[in-house]
C-alpha cells in the first residue's frame, strides 16, 4: 500500500520520472541530507542520489533496482542552487529552485553543503547545455 508521500509524488509527476536512469549504480554523488516536506514542512533525513540529470531521494541508503525513489527532481528544470542559511535560519542549508518550487535541504557540515552545491551546480550547467544544444535555434534569421 502506498503512503501519502508516494501519492503526492505521483500527483507531482515525480514517481514515474526516473527516465530509465540506473540510480542504484555509480551515482555522481550520494549522501544523507535533511529535506523539508512539500506539505507538512517537517524535516526528514533522506538518502540522495545525483545521477544522469536527476536528483533522487530515498528513505534508506540501501538503494537497489527494486527500490522506488521517494521523489526526483529533473536537473534541467533547476534554475539555481545556492546557500540558504539566512533564508530558513538553519546552518548548512541550501536551496534548489525550479520554475515551480523552491526546495530546501540541510547538509551535515559546511563541506557537505558546498560539495552538494558544486555537484548539483555542475549538473545544472551540463544539462542546460544539453537542452540548448537540442533546440538548434538560428538567431541570425529569427526562426
Amino acid at each position: 500500500m502506498e503512503d501519502i508521500s508516494q501519492v503526492f509524488n505521483k500527483i507531482l509527476g515525480r514517481g514515474e520520472d526516473v527516465g530509465h536512469v540506473r540510480y542504484w549504480e555509480e551515482p555522481e554523488r550520494c549522501g544523507w541530507l535533511m529535506k523539508q516536506g512539500e506539505f507538512l514542512k517537517s524535516w526528514r533525513r533522506r538518502w540522495f542520489v545525483l545521477k544522469d540529470g536527476r536528483l533522487f531521494w530515498f528513505k534508506s541508503d540501501h538503494v537497489t533496482q527494486d527500490v522506488v525513489p521517494r521523489g526526483v527532481v529533473k536537473i534541467d528544470r533547476c534554475l539555481s542552487i545556492k546557500g540558504a542559511e539566512e533564508a530558513i535560519n538553519r546552518p548548512f542549508a541550501f536551496e534548489v529552485s525550479t520554475p515551480d518550487v523552491s526546495m530546501y535541504f540541510i547538509a551535515d557540515s559546511e563541506k557537505e553543503k558546498e560539495d552538494w552545491i558544486n555537484s548539483v551546480g555542475k549538473a545544472i550547467v551540463r544539462h542546460s547545455r544539453c537542452v540548448m544544444d537540442q533546440e538548434n535555434v538560428d538567431y541570425t534569421t529569427g526562426s
